[in-house]
C-alpha cells in the first residue's frame, strides 16, 4: 500500500518542499505545475510503450511525436521528437527551461486537438518556473518517483497505471496538509464508502456538481471497474487498506469499455485550476477525455435537470451565494450553499436516480424554513434511504465540522429511514489522522445492504430505523442523536455512614503517622 511506502512519501514531500523553496508558495500553483511535468513524463512513457507494442506486433502506429510541430505565433517548425521528456531532460538547465516553456508546454496544451475540452480549459494555462534549477530538481524527483512506482508495481502486483494514479492522489492530498489549501477535500476512504453504498453501474450517467479534483467521479469509476471484475473473476480483486475490494484498471479496461466510460462521468466546478486538476486526475486513471467543465451549477446558466442516474458530492458549505445569481429552478428561500446544492442535486437526478451527499450536520436539524423545507422534500418526494452521522474529526486537519452522508433516491417517498452513527472511520480523529485498527466502514456497508425495518429497531445500537411518522412529528429532524437512546450506567455509591467510617479510619492513620514523626524529633 502506498501509505506504507516511505520512499514515495519522502519523494513527494521533497518535491513539494523544492517548489516552496524555489519560489512557488501558492499550493494550487505548485500542484498545477507539478501536474504539467508529470503529464509530460507520462505522455512520453505511454507513447514509448505503444511504439514498442506496435513494433512487436508489426502493426502501424502513428506516434504523437512523429512529424513536425509549428511553434505558436510563428512559421518555425521543429521535430516533435524534441518535445519528448526523454530528450529534453538531458538539455542544459537554462536551455531546458526555455525549451519546455516555449515549445513543450504549448504542444501539451493542444494534446487532444484544437476543439477538445482539454484544450479549451488549458487555453489560459501558464507554465511557471521561476528558475532553471527548480525545473532540473523537479524533473529528477519525478524520475525517482516513477522509478519507485515501477518497483512498487512489480513487488505489489498492481498495475503501473493504478499506482501512478494513486501517487497523483497523494500529491493532491498534500494540498490539504499543514494549511496548504482551504479546499474541503474528501478523504478517499469516505469516497469509497459512498461508492459502495450507491453502487454505480456501467452505462449510467454519473455527476458531481462541485467536483474539485474529481475524487468522487474517480471513486465511481473505480467501483464500476471493480464490480465488473467481481462479476467475472473475483479472484483478481485485491482488498485495500480500508477493507474495500479493488481491481487493477489494466485488468478490465478494454477499448469498448473506455468508450462507454469516457461518456459516463460529468463534473463541474467554478475554479479553473480545479477543472484542470480534475481533468488531469481522471486522465491519469485512464479516462482520456473527461467531461469536466467550468460551470457554476447554482447559477442561472446551468440547466442540467433530470439528467443523471448517480450523483456523489461533497459540495461547499461555508458560504452564501448572491440571491440574484441563483437559478430560478432552486426554490428554497435561502442563499446558503449547503442547502442549495442538495436541492440542485435533487433536480439533476433522473426519476429513480440516486445520490450520496455530504452535508454539515446543521442541515439535519436547522430550524429555519429553508432547512425544514429541504428535509421535508427529501422525505416526501424522495426515498431518503440513510443518514450516516460522521464524527467531527473525519475532515481534519483542515476542518473540524461534524458532517453526515445523505443517501436518497429521487421519486417515491420515505417510509422508514435508516440511521447509522459512525464512531471510527479507520483513522485517528486528531490532526495527524494516523491509521488505526478500529473502523466502522465495512460494518456500515454490511448493515446497509442487509437492513430491514422490522429487525433493525434497537435505538441503543449504532444503527436503527425510524418510521416516517415519528420524523414528521419531530419537524423532519434528521439528526442521529434525536432518535438514539443513550445507555447510562447507574453509578452505585456507598452509604454515607460507610463513607464517613472510611474517612475516620484515614484520619486516624494520618494522626498515628504524625505522632511517629514527632517522636523522631
Amino acid at each position: 500500500m502506498l501509505q506504507n511506502n516511505s520512499t514515495l512519501q519522502s519523494l513527494i514531500a521533497k518535491l513539494w518542499q523544492n517548489f516552496w523553496e524555489g519560489g512557488i508558495a501558492n499550493p494550487l500553483t505548485a500542484i498545477e505545475q507539478m501536474t504539467y511535468l508529470i503529464f509530460m513524463k507520462r505522455l512520453d512513457d505511454l507513447e514509448a510503450k505503444r511504439e514498442r507494442d506496435a513494433d512487436f506486433t508489426g502493426e502501424t502506429y502513428n506516434s504523437r511525436f512523429q512529424g513536425t510541430y509549428t511553434l505558436p505565433g510563428s512559421d518555425q517548425k521543429i521535430d516533435k521528437s524534441e518535445l519528448r521528456w526523454s530528450v529534453f531532460k538531458h538539455k542544459p538547465a537554462d536551455e531546458m527551461l526555455m525549451h519546455v516553456q516555449t515549445r513543450v508546454f504549448p504542444f501539451m496544451k493542444t494534446l487532444n486537438g484544437e476543439t477538445s475540452a482539454f484544450t479549451k480549459h488549458m487555453e489560459n494555462a501558464v507554465f511557471i518556473m521561476p528558475k532553471a534549477s527548480l525545473l532540473v530538481s523537479a524533473i529528477q524527483l519525478i524520475e525517482d518517483i516513477f522509478t519507485e512506482i515501477e518497483r512498487d508495481a512489480t513487488e505489489g502486483g498492481q498495475s503501473f497505471q493504478d499506482i501512478q494514479g494513486d501517487v497523483y492522489e497523494m500529491l493532491l492530498g498534500e494540498i490539504a496538509q499543514a494549511g496548504k489549501n482551504g479546499q474541503f477535500r474528501t478523504p478517499r476512504h469516505i469516497i469509497k464508502l459512498m461508492a459502495e453504498l450507491v453502487a454505480p453501474q456501467l452505462g449510467q450517467n454519473i455527476a458531481d456538481p462541485a467536483c474539485g479534483t474529481g475524487g468522487f467521479l474517480l471513486g465511481a469509476y473505480q467501483y464500476i471497474l471493480s464490480d465488473l471484475v467481481r462479476k467475472k473473476d473475483a479472484s483478481k480483486l485485491v482488498t485495500d487498506e480500508d477493507g474495500f475490494e479493488r481491481a487493477a484498471i489494466s485488468a478490465i479496461l478494454t477499448q469498448e469499455l473506455k468508450q462507454i466510460l469516457d461518456q459516463s462521468f460529468s463534473g463541474y466546478d467554478i475554479d479553473t485550476t480545479m477543472v484542470r486538476l480534475g481533468m488531469m486526475n481522471l486522465m491519469m486513471h485512464g479516462i482520456d477525455e473527461p467531461l469536466i467543465d467550468y460551470k457554476d451549477t447554482l447559477s442561472k446558466s446551468f440547466n442540467e435537470n433530470s439528467k443523471y442516474d448517480v450523483i456523489m458530492a461533497n459540495p461547499p458549505f461555508t458560504g452564501n451565494i448572491d440571491k440574484g445569481d441563483i437559478n430560478e429552478s432552486l426554490q428554497l428561500p435561502t442563499t446558503k450553499t449547503e442547502l442549495l446544492f442538495v436541492e440542485r442535486i435533487f433536480h439533476m437526478l433522473k426519476m429513480g436516480g440516486t445520490a450520496a451527499v455530504i452535508v454539515p450536520q446543521g442541515v439535519l436539524f436547522g430550524s429555519g424554513k429553508a432547512f425544514k423545507t429541504l428535509r421535508q422534500t427529501l422525505i416526501e418526494k424522495a426515498e431518503l434511504k440513510a443518514v450516516i452521522a460522521m464524527p467531527s474529526g473525519v475532515f481534519k486537519p483542515y476542518a473540524g465540522v461534524a458532517t453526515a452522508i445523505l443517501l436518497f433516491t429521487k421519486g417515491g417517498e420515505t417510509n422508514n429511514l435508516w440511521f447509522y452513527g459512525m464512531e471510527n472511520d479507520g483513522y485517528s480523529l486528531d490532526d495527524k489522522r494516523n491509521k488505526i485498527a478500529n473502523s466502522d466502514l465495512q460494518d456500515i456497508v454490511k448493515n446497509y445492504k442487509t437492513r430491514k425495518p422490522e429487525k433493525d429497531n434497537d435505538r441503543k445500537a449504532k444503527h436503527f430505523f425510524v418510521p416516517k411518522a415519528e420524523i414528521k412529528e419531530n419537524g423532519y429532524d434528521l439528526s442521529f442523536s434525536k432518535y438514539k437512546e443513550e445507555v447510562y450506567e447507574e453509578v452505585v455509591y456507598e452509604k454515607p455512614d460507610v463513607i464517613i467510617g472510611k474517612l475516620e479510619n484515614i484520619e486516624s492513620e494520618i494522626g498515628k503517622g504524625l505522632a511517629e514523626l514527632k517522636g523522631l524529633i
